[in-house]
């Protein structure tokens, strides 16, 4: 019996291993990895699909070693991508070289640069071929629900109403303004931030070098992301 008939037949309530509350790359990788291993997992993923802009679009080494161990390698290499092997940044007017990857002992020895939802579709598609994992879109979870001193699963709002969910395991990978974290009384430190980020998008030209990393000046930082053609 599918999750969702499941939920159907018990009137809007389902009951997991475990709920993952957040469908960004550390809980889709987590379902992954659970549903690969046949424990009964959900995802929570509060938007209809994966297409943020202005997030982290750059999948390490270290990711790439993970995936080639998980048999997903040459799959994940399929999506159209930058390879990163040098990283150089600009001083005033002098290039200096930051980074050099290609001395790595690892499978990928390069930063792959890649829009963040391909990530996040490609383990979609590979998980969707596990029963036990389930991924639910257009699902925020609202509260945390508990028994006594014990979280036992989530409350969460759906297109069809409220859904409840029973869990044996709670994990909140809902980002860093989490509900959950704030419901459960985790502390977090804040140690605050020195500067303010703006994000914003710039056509490139043919004649653009290619590896430039970083332009800093005199207090100043800029930051490139490669998209191919911006």
């Amino acid at each position: 019996m599918s999750f969702e008939s499941a939920s159907e037949s018990a009137g809007r309530s389902l009951s997991v291993q475990c709920c993952i509350v957040g469908g960004g790359p550390a809980g889709m990788m987590l379902g992954y990895l659970l549903g690969r291993s046949g424990i009964r997992t959900v995802v929570l993923e509060k938007h209809a699909d994966f297409f943020r802009d202005f997030r982290g679009d750059t999948v390490h080494p270290s990711t790439m070693q993970v995936m080639q161990e998980l048999g997903l390698l040459d799959d994940f290499l399929k999506i159209p991508h930058q390879q990163l092997t040098h990283m150089q940044g600009l001083f005033g007017a002098t290039p200096i070289r930051i980074a050099d990857l290609s001395r790595l002992k690892t499978q990928c020895p390069f930063i792959a640069l890649m829009p963040q939802w391909d990530f996040l579709n490609f383990l979609e598609t590979k998980g969707a071929r596990f029963p036990s994992l389930q991924i639910m879109k257009s699902t925020e979870a609202t509260e945390l629900v508990r028994d006594s001193e014990r979280i036992t699963g989530v409350v969460a709002a759906t297109p069809q109403g409220p859904l409840h969910i029973s869990a044996d395991l709670t994990v909140a990978c809902d980002g860093r303004h989490s509900i959950l974290r704030e419901q459960a009384g985790l502390q977090i430190e804040d140690i605050g931030a020195p500067i303010d980020v703006l994000w914003f998008r710039v056509g490139k030209q043919k004649t653009d070098s290619d590896g430039i990393f970083a332009r800093l000046q005199r207090g100043q930082m800029m930051v490139t992301i490669d998209r191919d053609d911006y």
